[in-house]
């Protein structure tokens, strides 16, 4: 089956949680109107389907190759990429300043939904450059901004995100790797980085890398971690390219899923050092990284939604297609589609229920951060970035396990040849168990939700969170739908529920963090 960008649902849920038409109607997103939004979704759509689709199971099959230290992906990668590029999609949420089109993160976070249904290991580059884009935009100098984010907006280069070592998995704090300052400003990095998602590709003329490493007597642990610039191939002052870089793809790691997408060991200064650039000040560059994690960590949520739609719609299709067994109340029928029989439409019900759910808190979660930087006051500004960066982790987290369970229940939908790659539905599965692990562990995620992002502004904005789920749920309770309104019960008590366990949880970290943290992953699925 060919995948189809879900429209209607993806403007319904931004109308609903995103509120987009009030927006608009505000002047928060300056003189994009509705019918804009709508020709984004329905353009990306077209590409989606027509271009991207088709790559995506010939590209899971073929993998990508890598030989003297150059990857090659799929067939008919480049060319798609070449489209995409030309279509101004790279461009899409960028600065205008840089070449890009400035849209809010909640077109953003749409059109993201849709490359990663169609075609997720495709998607995942694209979404690390704009993070490489939006880190260089608010840490970078002048003249780094300058010279590179032109050509990270085109999509002529594109960028990664060097974090993770093989001694350290996700304790950055633990990262080995080096940065020795030289003479002219710029400093000899020296290391090797694992799990590089596009580390090394055909696709751009140039990869620009950032980087995480130390310089000579940093502190221990993450105080003393810097970030730097390392592009594949120099950059002349003119913005031409120079000699080839001290930075190899060494390895590309066998995986489970996403077999398009080359995620690379990269070796930096094997012969000698790779020429970096010092992105902000030394010692702090975990901050500014954690501009793209955080970016990075919504966007790992919406493949979630992406891989669930998808398995959707495969499920979907095969359960009226496929004949099998009759109606229970005309057992002489003959065989029906198994579309026909109760248990199938319920799961295919609830996969649906699930991935618009975790639509509406993606959404939610990309209007409010970006409120956080467009709100007319301050104020407003400071309290919806908060509420955004309180959202990010349960969007991230609970929209990835989703995308999981959702592709689980349509392979169960296909029975036995669910089981069988020819479907495709195995694929989903395969590809959706990465995104719990992206960018912080899920049990990460809840860590922070518990330690970090409940204690903001001094609880008001879980405070506000919570008032806001009372006031919905008192509207639910009154409507005159009485099958809408007997779900507001069960409801109020679970809020009751999170209500206390947020009180425990914050006494808890005082008093026993170890219990607290104990919790943390059931109390974020609550």
């Amino acid at each position: 089956m060919t995948y189809q960008a879900p429209v209607d649902d993806i403007i319904q849920a931004l109308k609903s949680a995103a509120d987009i038409e009030a927006l608009i109607s505000d002047g928060v997103y300056g003189d994009l109107d509705m019918d804009t939004v709508g020709a984004v979704i329905e353009e990306a759509g077209r590409l989606a389907s027509e271009v991207l689709d088709p790559l995506n199971q010939p590209g899971d099959h073929q993998g990508c190759s890598l030989k003297d230290g150059v990857v090659t992906t799929p067939d008919g990668w480049a060319d798609a990429y070449r489209q995409f590029t030309e279509g101004g999609w790279s461009a899409l949420s960028c600065p205008t300043e840089f070449g890009g089109q400035g849209l809010p993160r909640t077109i953003s976070s749409t059109v993201c939904e849709i490359w990663n249904s169609s075609n997720p290991a495709f998607g995942i580059g694209p979404l690390l450059t704009t993070g490489a884009i939006d880190a260089l935009h608010i840490g970078g100098s002048d003249a780094l901004q300058n010279l590179y984010l032109p050509k990270l907006v085109s999509g002529q280069w594109s960028g990664t995100m060097n974090l993770t070592e093989p001694q350290a998995g996700s304790d950055v704090g633990a990262l080995k790797s080096k940065a020795v300052p030289q003479a002219d400003g710029s400093y000899k990095i020296s290391g090797t980085k694992i799990f590089i998602s596009y580390g090394e590709h055909e696709l751009t003329e140039n990869i620009i890398h950032l980087v995480l490493a130390r310089v000579p007597d940093a502190p221990s642990g993450t105080r003393g971690i810097s970030l730097f610039l390392v592009p594949k191939f120099l950059v002349n002052p003119d913005g031409s390219l120079g000699a080839r870089n001290d930075v190899l793809c060494t390895g590309l790691e066998r995986k489970l899923g996403i077999h398009g997408s080359p995620t690379c060991v990269m070796t930096f200064g094997d012969k000698g050092g790779a020429t970096g650039y010092l992105v902000g000040e030394e010692n702090r560059g975990l901050k500014t990284m954690f501009i793209m994690m955080n970016a990075a960590r919504l966007a790992v949520g919406v493949q979630g939604v992406a891989l669930a739609e998808r398995a959707t719609q495969r499920a979907g299709e095969y359960a009226r297609d496929r004949l099998q067994g009759s109606e229970i109340t005309n057992p002489d029928g003959g065989m029906v589609p198994i579309i026909s029989h109760p248990d199938i439409r319920r799961t295919l019900l609830e996969m649906r229920a699930l991935t618009q759910a975790c639509r509406l808190i993606c959404l939610k979660t990309a209007r409010e951060l970006d409120l956080g930087e467009l709100a007319k006051s301050e104020q407003d500004r400071e309290f919806c970035g908060a509420m955004g960066a309180l959202l990010t982790p349960v969007a991230k987290a609970f929209s990835t396990d989703v995308g999981c369970q959702v592709a689980e229940m349509g392979i169960q939908v296909h029975g036995g040849m669910g089981f069988i790659e020819e479907t495709g539905a195995a694929q989903h599965y395969r590809d959706a168990r990465i995104f719990p692990i992206y960018e912080g562990t899920n049990g990460i995620q809840a860590i922070d939700l518990v330690a970090r992002k409940l204690p903001l502004l001094g609880g008001k904005v879980l405070e506000r969170h919570l008032q806001d789920q009372a006031e919905t749920l008192e509207a639910v309770g009154a409507s005159n739908n009485t099958e809408l309104a007997s779900s507001a019960p069960p409801l109020l008590a679970a809020l009751a529920a999170l209500k206390e366990a947020s009180l425990e949880i914050g006494a808890m970290m005082k008093s026993d963090p170890n219990a607290a943290l104990a919790v943390a992953t059931p109390y974020l699925r609550l």
